[in-house]
């Protein structure tokens, strides 16, 4: 895939995301794709495989009312895309030791997203 058609695949998957369009955002992956997201050096979250990927993508629908990623800018690099993002989102829930519902969260971070063919195999989120 050249650069650009790999750009407008996460343009889509963005897209998706922001929408709560899950089965949109599944068009894109590979049927074996690798998610986690870093919290600075920690993993808080793995998936592995498209079901365990819309499990959590479904969960996470609940967590917000409203979400929004906004990519800032894009390197290519041979085997994979990093995407700097600016990141809102408003709780809808209150989270166990943690922020309650209604709090607006405010983060920039990273998403590396690799290829197989034309679909997304791996995605890591870090912030």
């Amino acid at each position: 895939m050249q650069p650009n058609e790999k750009a407008q695949v996460i343009q889509k998957y963005i897209a998706a995301y922001n929408a709560f369009d899950v089965d949109s955002m599944l068009e894109l992956l590979s049927p074996r794709v690798r998610f986690e997201n870093w919290s600075g050096a920690h993993l808080t979250t793995e998936t592995s495989g498209i079901e365990e990927f819309r499990q959590l993508a479904e969960q996470a629908k609940t967590m917000f009312s409203e979400r929004e990623q906004r990519i800032t800018a894009i390197k290519h690099n041979p085997d994979s895309v990093i995407v700097s993002i600016a990141y809102r989102g408003q709780l809808a829930v209150d989270i166990p030791e943690g922020p309650r519902a209604g709090t607006v969260l405010d983060l920039d971070g990273e998403s590396e997203f690799s290829f197989d063919g034309p679909l997304i195999s791996k995605i890591n989120d870090r912030s």
